[in-house]
């Protein structure tokens, strides 16, 4: 394979150039040993080059400085040096099936593989791809196209490990999964953590996964990516949750695939991080299929928070609800954009769109842009946004009542969240977030 010389593309900043040389090395010293297919991951890398890493010329960017990223020196190998006292004291939910991903490896010896349910199968990605090889090949880089996105493209280049997950047929997990994506470096690093979920049919599982920084004050940058395959009459329940402090740099893609009759909730809570970017892309391929999206955002600081959703319905009589609600204040900024692509073939389907926030600061900024792109005449879509402040009548009220100013900002505030908040299915998980927004509040 041959890869563009960088240097040669004069509109690059030096930083990008640096880096971009910099994976370049990496990738042809280590490919040969990576797992998974050699060829996928050339024509990977192929892809990243010509796409670029996206600058604010390009539209699906353009409210993130991609270059505000790049300009530390950074480390591609990262050593796993977390203990299990460490891990302990980020888990915070009980009865949970845990894995850890530490600096994208997956550390096996941390979970304990011997009391795993029936019908469920964890690993490594690198040992599915050995182990697992005709479930792995069949599913593996099958949800999206590597020539749509930068990072996903970079992602199957350069993974070096992460979770696998298999549900059987016909297995219901009672169980919650928890995927740890925990950054230790401590210095500037660059990871590319990769997972692979599918649940077979009439199977049911719950999966969160969240994404955290133990604070060294090194810069990471972490580019997952999650692929996860719904089949026919599955059930998901899938949560994430974002709080990476201000050292953490997150690019969250999560491409999903939902089969005939199958259900999917999908909840993404961004509850701190200096700059995160979360692409949820779903594929709505069979009918009667029934898709549930809802997100939460708190921003302050110079925090940047970016959302990019797409729900892609290619069959009849299929439904999608999506809500995003987006509290925003001091200089950060945050972005909705949510696209409902309605096919041709589509007819039948109902979707719904809604993104709300609060500006809490004259310095805040918030883009929104939801979107409905339809193609199929039979159908019933809406899309809404809306932005404003704290209604200072209702903050006035509880004030009359003997609640102090802050008091009754963080009662409204709570009562604003609590829309997306209420899906949470998981006890512990909801005390848990409920908690944050508290502490984010005070």
């Amino acid at each position: 394979m041959s890869i563009k010389t960088v240097e040669n593309i004069k509109t690059k900043s030096s930083s990008t150039k640096n880096l971009e040389n910099l994976l370049t090395s990496e990738f042809e010293r280590s490919k040969s040993f990576l797992f998974g297919n050699t060829q996928l991951r050339e024509q990977a890398m192929d892809s990243f080059f010509r796409q670029g890493i996206p600058s604010r010329k390009n539209e699906e960017y353009k409210y993130i400085n991609i270059d505000s990223l790049l300009k530390d020196e950074f480390v591609l190998n990262v050593n796993k040096t977390i203990t299990r006292e460490q891990i302990e004291s980020l888990t915070f939910l009980k009865n949970v099936i845990t894995i850890v991903i530490e600096n994208g490896i997956f550390s096996g010896e941390l979970l304990s593989l011997n009391s795993l349910p029936k019908g469920l199968t964890i690993c490594s990605i690198t040992e599915a791809s050995k182990k697992h090889t005709e479930t792995f090949e069949k599913y593996y880089s099958k949800s999206f196209d590597i020539n749509t996105d930068a990072f996903s493209a970079l992602n199957t280049a350069m993974a070096k490990d992460g979770a696998f997950i298999h549900i059987e047929k016909n297995e219901i997990i009672e169980t919650p999964i928890h995927i740890i994506h925990i950054s230790t470096t401590n210095s500037p690093a660059i990871t590319h953590p990769r997972n692979l979920i599918i649940v077979e049919e009439c199977a049911q599982v719950k999966i969160i996964e969240s994404y955290s920084t133990i604070d060294s004050g090194a810069k990471t940058f972490n580019n997952a990516l999650t692929e996860l395959v719904v089949n026919a009459n599955a059930v998901v329940d899938h949560y994430e949750t974002e709080d990476e402090n201000n050292w953490g740099y997150l690019i969250n893609s999560t491409q999903v695939v939902q089969k005939q009759n199958s259900i999917f909730y999908t909840h993404t809570f961004t509850l701190s991080g200096s700059l995160v970017r979360n692409n949820l892309n779903i594929v709505l391929d069979a009918e009667n299929i029934e898709t549930h999206l809802n997100g939460l955002y708190l921003t302050k600081g110079n925090q940047v928070v970016d959302n990019h959703t797409l729900v892609d319905h290619r069959k009849p009589n299929c439904n999608s609800n999506e809500l995003y609600k987006g509290i925003v204040d001091e200089r950060s900024s945050a972005t909705f954009n949510g696209k409902i692509f309605v096919r041709k073939d589509a007819q039948k389907t109902n979707a719904f769109q809604s993104n709300k926030n609060i500006l809490l600061s004259d310095d805040g900024t918030i883009n929104t842009k939801p979107q409905l792109e339809i193609y199929a005449d039979d159908v019933k879509c809406s899309h809404g946004t809306s932005t404003g402040k704290l209604d200072e009548e209702k903050v006035f009220y509880l004030r009359a009542r003997g609640l102090s100013e802050t008091s009754a900002k963080k009662l409204l505030m709570h009562a604003f969240a609590s829309e997306v908040t209420n899906t949470v299915k998981i006890d512990d998980l909801k005390k848990y977030i409920e908690a944050k927004i508290s502490e984010r509040f005070e």
